[in-house]
């Protein structure tokens, strides 16, 4: 069993949400495993009980659970008599209360009230009443992590429309293969904006994306007056008017968002999702497994598009306060990187949660600096970590570097369920290099070759039962099919998520990457993960990317290197990194060919884009470069061949 690095003081874990729930629904809380089994063998049940935990708003219906036995998931159908809204229970609770806290890389700072964030959606979807959206049309929004997108955002929910957001770094190209599918009405933008030092200006960049925008009938445009386009427009400061505010409660399965995969391997898949699966699964996370409490102040470090925007917002129906970032968590000044911006506001503002990335860590780690030497972090009880595997050594330096008495949990989910399968809990340890426990409500499992679950060995991810936060469609033409294809295809009427994982006894789980990027030298099957934690430990290197090359029947494994500034690879480094990984891995884990590369490709949302790398080398086409933050690094790729590998 991995080590324990953190223990939940028996306080914590008695106070807990999770503990309160386990003893609302008759089950001791010390039998995680049996709340486990009751809540996937009662869904219905379970499912109601966490609506009424979390006092939601809203007509629940007399039924909460109807089975379809020829389609057991997809067909399946939650609440089909309810009726809520989304902004509605994000809106609740004391109107002097402070509910929002926007902060910026500058030092700026706003607070506001329930009562004022109320004001500002009443006036916003007044306008977009007046521009003529009503339900189930679509908003889009191209703007920072400000108040100004989350006001948007909940005022289309509260008219029962249907919002979708883009982040204003993307290029125009990416923006129109997104909310260009969905054909908004009315889309807010902002021209100029701040980010890692540096002041942007997309006003050319913003024309020919709301030229391209079919069905667009009206822009809102933040910041400065003045602001022309093709479409009319309007500035913030004057759209709508001011009055009461209003909620359209409407079913618990019609739309809500719109979000979208990464697009790797074709256009982004635009995901459709329904009001109260979102809610529902998301304040379970928060109350239950993040144990987030009234009063508490939480951040994740994200982007107005990736699906941890719309995950830390539903905190706001937890009574929580939610606290925006926008810019860079990392600056460049004359003398280093400058590692504390968001160090520097978890102190200030007393964060409770904080959420951030593993490649976040792994800077951080290379750079030297340990936030706990020079903040004062003591408010913080969680820390959070989603979008890629959370190396062993990583917890490490976690407990190390931050702090030792606080829960860390790596989460792993996805845009597609708008929640997670694994996570973090108030009731278990931390363990070294562990995902903590299977989600409450969802029947997670690892199927090996044969479709039979395994433990202890590592297979393919799935879920096997139904869940209230499955996607609605896909947006466009043949979307049920495209839907039930991507996931259900493998495995009728079991979702394969598309991670390669190994699930241990006690219930904990380590994810390897994903299924499609898996290597498979010999015909042993080795996730990417395991070699990027050995890789990521080397000072000398700064990124780094694996893919498998295909050699005859076989394949052989290629690793590239991003050197750190001042390194620079040769046969001792690749001894010493094959050496390493045959010791923690094995040595079906040693690549054939180690060559260095001027740098990685990643997508828009900040993940490695193994694909896409493959292919370039193997002479392939790559199918959607608008998905890639960085395009150009795929140069290096194309001339590997000809290179000396190490």
């Amino acid at each position: 069993m991995a080590e324990t690095l953190w223990s939940p003081p028996e306080a914590m874990s008695r106070g807990s949400g999770m503990a309160r729930f386990a003893r609302l629904v008759g089950i001791d809380p010390q039998d995680y495993d049996g709340l486990h089994r009751w809540s996937i063998s009662e869904p219905g049940a379970f499912w109601r009980a966490v609506w009424t935990f979390a006092g939601l708003a809203g007509e629940i219906g007399e039924r909460d659970f109807v089975p379809f036995q020829n389609a057991w998931m997809t067909g399946a159908t939650f609440f089909p008599d309810a009726k809520l809204n989304l902004a509605e229970n994000l809106l609740r609770g004391p109107g002097e209360a402070i509910c929002v806290i926007e902060t910026d890389e500058a030092g700026g700072r706003r607070e506001v009230t329930r009562d004022w964030l109320r004001g500002e959606v009443a006036r916003v979807a007044a306008g977009l009443k007046q521009a003529g959206v009503g339900k189930g049309e679509r908003v889009a929004t191209i703007l920072p992590n400000r108040l100004e997108n989350l006001v948007t955002f909940l005022a289309t929910a509260s008219i029962g429309a249907v919002w979708t957001s883009c982040s204003p770094d993307f290029g125009a190209a990416a923006i129109l293969d997104r909310i260009g599918q969905v054909r908004p009405k009315v889309v807010f933008v902002q021209s100029h904006f701040r980010y890692g030092g540096k002041a942007h200006d997309i006003t050319e960049r913003l024309g020919s994306i709301i030229a391209g925008l079919e069905g667009l009938e009206h822009v809102v445009h933040v910041g400065e007056a003045g602001f022309s386009c093709v479409a009319p427009a309007t500035d913030y400061a004057d759209f709508g008017a001011p009055g009461g505010l209003g909620f359209r409660r409407i079913g618990f399965n019609e739309p809500v968002y719109i979000l979208y995969t990464s697009g790797t391997t074709g256009k982004p898949k635009a995901i459709v999702h329904r009001v109260g699966g979102v809610l529902l699964q998301q304040v379970k996370e928060h109350l239950l497994h993040g144990d987030v409490r009234p009063g508490d102040r939480v951040l994740w470090y994200s982007n107005t598009a990736w699906m941890m925007y719309h995950w830390i917002v539903s905190a706001l129906a937890c009574d929580a306060v939610l606290v925006l970032y926008d810019g860079a968590p990392i600056l460049k000044t004359k003398s280093g990187p400058d590692c504390t911006p968001l160090w520097r506001i978890v102190e200030r503002e007393r964060l409770t949660h904080l959420g951030i990335s593993p490649k976040y860590l792994a800077t951080l780690a290379d750079d030297g600096f340990e936030p706990g030497k020079s903040f004062d972090l003591s408010s913080l009880r969680w820390l959070m970590s989603a979008g890629s595997p959370v190396a062993p050594y990583q917890f490490d330096w976690i407990y190390s570097a931050i702090k030792t008495d606080m829960g860390f949990a790596s989460i792993s989910g996805g845009t597609e369920i708008m929640g997670c399968f694994l996570l973090g809990s108030p009731l278990h340890p931390v363990r070294r290099g562990m995902l903590t426990v299977k989600a409450l409500g969802m029947a997670v499992n690892v199927l090996d070759e044969r479709g039979a679950p395994v433990v202890g060995r590592a297979g393919e991810l799935v879920c096997t039962e139904p869940f209230p936060s499955m996607p609605l469609t896909f947006w466009g033409e043949d979307g049920d099919e495209r839907y039930r294809k991507t996931y259900f295809a493998d495995r009728n009427e079991i979702w394969t998520h598309g991670d390669r994982a190994t699930m241990n006894a006690d219930g904990s789980a380590v994810i390897h990457g994903r299924s499609d990027f898996t290597l498979n030298p010999g015909g042993v099957r080795i996730g990417t993960a395991d070699i990027y934690n050995v890789c990521e430990r080397f000072a000398e290197i700064e990124d780094c990317i694996v893919f498998g090359r295909p050699v005859g029947n076989d394949e052989e494994i290629v690793l590239c290197l991003k050197m750190a500034e001042g390194s620079h690879a040769n046969a001792e480094l690749a001894r010493a990194i094959r050496t390493a990984l045959r010791a923690e891995c094995s040595s079906r884990h040693m690549p054939a060919a180690i060559y260095t590369v001027s740098d990685i490709p990643y997508t828009l949302n900040g993940k490695r884009v193994e694909g896409a790398a493959k292919a370039v080398v193997s002479g392939l086409e790559v199918k959607n470069r608008n998905s890639l933050a960085n395009p150009a690094s795929l140069l290096a790729f194309a001339t590997l061949q000809s290179k000396v590998a190490l």
